[in-house]
């Protein structure tokens, strides 16, 4: 991934800090890792960026009919349990668990992993640490999540206690029974 990392462990900045700091350039696409240290990340090109869109897409239409959840595009940052604050590509969070969740936090980086995530590959990314982000998820409390490379057509799929499996485009992607009877079909994507 084409990234910046600023280190800001001595900075010690707040959440609260760091969440006006987002906010007053919303132009820039932020993370912050466990250390507290501050990603820059480029934007993702069109071709990447119409896919998500798609994603999000399949993923809402899913999500109207069953009315189990809540879907979040990459916009959307979350404050995981380690204290890194990231914004997956898709995610969908299960009724029960996102109604806990104070109306404030909300409006912030709520402070919650997704049961659901979508990571997608894109120009600007590095394989390996797409990797890494998609272990963090799942040791935040992720029960599924997808990385997802369109130039090689490859999906990993990440679940707690499970070795990571790779699936080809051949197959579409079922939600198992995080997201039962979603089925994202990767045809439509590329």
């Amino acid at each position: 991934m084409e990234t910046i990392s600023i280190q800001t462990e001595s900075a010690n900045l707040t959440e609260e800090q760091f969440f006006l700091l987002c906010s007053e350039n919303k132009e820039i696409c932020f993370e912050r890792d466990k250390h507290k240290n501050i990603i820059i990340m480029a934007p993702t090109g069109s071709y990447t960026g119409e896919s998500h869109s798609e994603i999000n897409y399949q993923l809402k239409r899913w999500n109207h009919k069953t009315i189990s959840g809540h879907v979040f595009d990459s916009s959307a940052g979350f404050t995981l349990p380690n204290g890194a604050m990231r914004a997956p590509d898709a995610a969908w969070i299960a009724n029960e668990r996102w109604e806990k969740i104070p109306l404030e936090d909300k409006k912030r980086f709520a402070h919650i992993c997704p049961d659901f995530v979508i990571e997608v590959l894109s120009e600007t990314d590095s394989l390996k640490q797409q990797k890494e982000k998609m272990q963090e998820w799942i040791e935040n409390g992720c029960r599924l999540g997808w990385l997802i490379d369109l130039e090689h057509k490859t999906t990993y799929i990440y679940k707690p206690g499970r070795e990571i499996i790779q699936q080809t485009f051949e197959d579409n992607l079922k939600g198992e029974d995080v997201l039962p009877e979603f089925v994202l079909k990767l045809y439509e994507i590329i």
